[in-house]
């Protein structure tokens, strides 16, 4: 019956310690230290209204934004996640023909061979925000004849937009598709 006991003290103790104090501290150190990522990196309008997120991307239909990754979730964040299809399997080849198809309607001016492989492809998560530098400026030639913006310009809205590696070695540079439409908007306001 010691024993017993002795193990539910050292079990209850252990989550106090683990499940409630360990993750309460964490949390306080990062609310202090990187508060805007620890609440979520959100991105505000112009009006202070939340629009988004600028670690979970979104669907922009109007032709004249930046598109961003395909998403086999619909960026839906509670069901992250990819259906993991092999190359050979149909469906993946059937949304990516559609994807290509798709392509070919909306931007008549760019032949297929230069379609960056991250705009007919989607992320692990589904949720990825960010697309290539090459995947944004392939885009131009459609929303400069939507907008009346010239390429130049939307170029180096690009350029200004473009995150480069992390620790100058980790990953590839990044255009985050939500803040660089954001920035867009801006413009076509004017």
């Amino acid at each position: 019956m010691r024993l017993v006991a002795a193990s539910l003290r050292t079990s209850l103790m252990l989550m106090v310690l683990c499940g409630l104090l360990y993750n309460l501290s964490v949390t306080g150190i990062a609310q202090l230290v990187w508060p805007k990522q620890a609440g979520g990196s959100l991105v505000y309008n112009g009006n202070g209204d939340v629009i988004g997120s600028a670690l979970i991307g979104q669907s922009f239909t109007d032709l004249k934004f930046f598109q961003g990754r395909v998403s086999s979730i619909d960026y839906h964040a509670e069901g992250s996640g990819s259906p993991n299809f092999a190359p050979s399997n149909p469906d993946l080849l059937n949304r990516v023909k559609q994807s290509v198809e798709d392509w070919r309607k909306n931007n008549p001016d760019v032949p297929i061979s230069q379609l960056p492989v991250d705009l007919i492809t989607n992320s692990g998560s589904g949720l990825d925000p960010d697309i290539s530098p090459e995947a944004a400026k392939v885009q131009i030639p459609r929303i400069s004849k939507l907008t009346g913006i010239p390429p130049q310009e939307l170029e180096s809205l690009v350029n200004e937009h473009t995150e480069g590696r992390k620790l100058s070695f980790l990953g590839e540079p990044a255009v985050n598709v939500l803040k660089l439409n954001i920035a867009l908007e801006k413009l076509i306001a004017h």
